[in-house]
């Protein structure tokens, strides 16, 4: 089995030695990601593409997952290699790859050719090649121009390049190829996708939430962190970190004027995070605020906030609209996340101001003490991303029964993202599976048969535990999680 990796643009117009360090970066993490599904994938690089190989043909579809996803890349071509003996001999593999398409079909041949022993042109061997196949696949006709089936062919001096399936990338910048950020994670749709943005640029993005007050919230960005890292982050080792702000929210309601709390709120995440930035190195922080989205973010408000930090502060959505955000959040997959993250609301102002003047700031600010803050700080935790959901686990380690073989009338419910369950379908012999993505458990679980025990599924067991434990929390026995 055998990939062609072709890189975005921008990173074939770079100099020289920044050419080679971004290719190197990327052939670093093309490596980390795929060796998960194969240990003895080969990747090598030169100066126009990289090369995957891997003796594991029943693996096309994860690689071909694993490599749509990871930043830097243009586009990947899945292909057949074979010698080249003549061009009879690429007439018959072409009719193996694409025989049955060009039935019926409009088609074009597309011949790359790279070497001088060749006694055709590309044109000639176009000509030559699509005359035959229209002739002996069938095909209705030949079109140049917009054909419904392309048959592209790469004849690299005495190879020959059958190119049977082009995906499109995540273009961009290799992670790792840029400087690491921090990213202030909410959880919701703004964050999620601003997060993302870093990181198909390039950027090496850890995570920092700030708790304003409840386990829930915290688990639930612990989950799609994990899940952007898993899908977008190139196995490259980054950290989440945990900053509680329960007594930070306590101070701001018991002593701040009421119009000035959001400003101040943002001012002292600013101020958390440009010391836990230190930590993982970042040279920058990320937020997902978005002009006039809501009222800290009038460009006063932004520019009072900012004045808190001499850190860059990059907004990567600041001039978007929030249904393309919410577009991209589905395009990505955070979007059923977002949709179900219990959020905090325990600083809301009145009557909050959209024109921030700092010598209120600083008046109200002066009631506030700074003790707490750098307690807050001082008791941040932080993990590695890798180890983020087995933390989670041992919070419920126990508390959930776990049937790994049912034998009575249990229904086994799949709750895993819509895009997993799709690609992976759970099927359980002799026994009815439901899919019910995690975020409509909650509101589905009523319409259920109360007398039936429910078994989750998630691959892992562990955010089948995690909603488990919610439901019996909130009373519904019936619950269990399906471990095979």
């Amino acid at each position: 089995m055998k990939f062609i990796v072709k890189f975005f643009a921008e990173i074939t117009i770079k100099s020289r030695p920044v050419r080679k360090s971004f290719i190197k970066q990327l052939r670093q993490n093309i490596k980390l990601v795929l060796k998960k599904h194969d240990a003895d994938v080969v990747v090598a690089g030169n100066w126009d593409f990289i090369e995957v190989l891997s003796e594991r043909d029943d693996l096309r579809d994860d690689f071909i997952d694993a490599l749509s996803n990871i930043a830097g890349i243009a586009h990947f071509q899945f292909v057949r290699e074979f010698p080249l003996v003549d061009l009879d001999g690429i007439i018959d593999e072409a009719l193996v790859s694409y025989g049955d398409v060009l039935k019926d079909a409009v088609f074009a041949v597309r011949v790359k050719r790279v070497g001088k022993q060749h006694d055709f042109s590309s044109v000639e061997a176009e000509r030559y090649i699509g005359g035959c196949l229209k002739a002996k696949s069938g095909a209705h006709s030949v079109r140049l121009k917009d054909p419904d089936v392309l048959v592209p062919i790469d004849i690299r001096d005495n190879r020959v390049w059958m190119i049977e399936k082009r995906v499109e990338g995540l273009g961009g910048y290799p992670i790792g190829s840029q400087d690491s950020v921090l990213s202030l994670m909410s959880g919701g749709y703004d964050s999620t996708v601003s997060s993302y943005l870093t990181m198909s640029r390039g950027l090496k993005t850890h995570f920092c939430f700030f708790n304003l007050g409840g386990d829930a919230h915290e688990i639930g960005v612990k989950q799609v962190s994990s899940f952007l890292w898993e899908k977008y982050g190139s196995g490259l080792n980054v950290k989440f970190v945990t900053v509680p702000f329960e007594e930070v929210v306590g101070e701001i309601l018991t002593k701040v004027d009421n119009a000035e709390m959001g400003v101040i709120l943002k001012r002292m995440m600013l101020r958390a995070a440009t010391q836990v930035m230190e930590g993982v190195n970042a040279k920058a922080l990320v937020t997902g605020e978005s002009v006039a989205q809501v009222s800290s973010q009038t460009l006063i408000n932004l520019k009072v906030i900012d004045q808190v930090t001499d850190e860059l502060v990059l907004r990567p959505l600041i001039t978007t609209n929030k249904q393309e955000i919410i577009d991209k959040a589905i395009d990505i997959g955070t979007a059923p996340f977002a949709a179900s993250m219990p959020e905090f609301c325990g600083v809301i102002s009145v009557k909050p101001t959209t024109r921030a003047k700092m010598h209120r700031i600083e008046r109200e600010e002066a009631k506030f003490d700074f003790a707490v803050l750098e307690k807050a700080v001082e008791e941040m935790r932080v993990m590695s991303i890798q180890n983020v959901m087995d933390d989670v686990d041992k919070q419920y380690q126990g508390e959930v029964p776990e049937v790994r073989m049912p034998v009575g009338d249990e229904v086994i419910i799949d709750i895993r993202h819509p895009d997993e369950a799709m690609k992976r379908p759970l099927k359980v012999s002799g026994r009815p599976v439901r899919v019910i993505p995690f975020f409509a458990l909650d509101s589905q679980w009523n319409d259920l048969e109360p007398d039936v025990m429910h078994l989750l599924y998630c691959g892992k067991g562990v955010m089948s535990r995690i909603h488990a434990s919610y439901l019996l929390g909130k009373g519904h026995s019936n619950v269990g999680i399906y471990l095979p």
